[in-house]
């Protein structure tokens, strides 16, 4: 696993405050390739590549965990698997100019309040609830006990809802294991459990999707 440096980020004058806000939701949203502190967004993580950048060398192939929906099996999936084909959350913000805004145009706190509408209420893909899953992400802690974490969402990049603003909801796991997992604040985790289309709203942010997670195991293997 490779080690995930922090990001420096530059100090940000007043005109500038209103733009770097939003490019950081639409970095999030996957509304364009903005970025927080001026550098590329993270890519979403995958099943071949749960830490986002540059992808490891091609593993040799592995059987199938088993088909969707069946008991008892996992299917390992990918984060794109959870978001509907025909969603486009870009649609309402195309041609604008976030740069022309600052951080005392009223327009721009409008601008922000639409786009984490469109980010919270992103619509989940309905093939997928009922659906036995392991899929790879990094650790939001919501609620622990005795030292272990017993609530977390997960979160398909580094930094996501704690550094950055949240996903969108579809890109987002409230994850409730059946036994304490003892994990810290982004740490790199594969979930296992049955995927369920069920909208949750945290302090932390909005998720569409609920797992109840038989297993949450450490990452091993993928990018180096």
């Amino acid at each position: 696993m490779s080690t995930v440096h922090a990001r420096s980020q530059a100090p940000a004058s007043n005109s500038s405050k209103a733009f770097t806000r939003l490019s950081m939701l639409i970095a999030g949203a996957g509304l364009a390739a903005a970025a927080w502190a001026a550098e590329p967004a993270p890519k979403d993580t995958t099943a071949t590549n749960p830490l986002g950048g540059k992808a490891a060398a091609p593993a040799a192939a592995k059987p199938a965990l088993g088909p969707p929906g069946q008991p008892g099996q996992a299917r390992q999936i990918t984060w794109e698997e959870l978001v509907p084909k025909d969603w486009d959350p870009a649609k309402e913000f195309k041609g604008m100019d976030l740069s022309a805004l600052d951080d005392g145009d009223p327009r721009a706190n409008e601008l922000l309040m639409k786009m984490q509408e469109v980010s919270n209420n992103a619509p989940t893909n309905p093939t997928m609830n009922g659906v036995e899953v392991k899929i790879p992400g990094f650790i939001v802690p919501l609620e622990e006990a005795k030292g272990e974490v017993t609530e977390f969402l997960l979160v398909p990049y580094f930094g996501a809802c704690i550094h950055t603003p949240p996903p969108p909801a579809n890109q987002i796991l409230h994850v409730v294991p059946q036994k304490g997992a003892k994990f810290r604040a982004m740490d790199t985790v594969w979930v296992t459990g049955k995927l369920q289309t069920l909208r949750n709203d945290s302090m932390m942010g909005v998720s569409g999707y609920h797992v109840s997670a038989a297993n949450v195991t450490k990452y091993t293997g993928g990018a180096k």
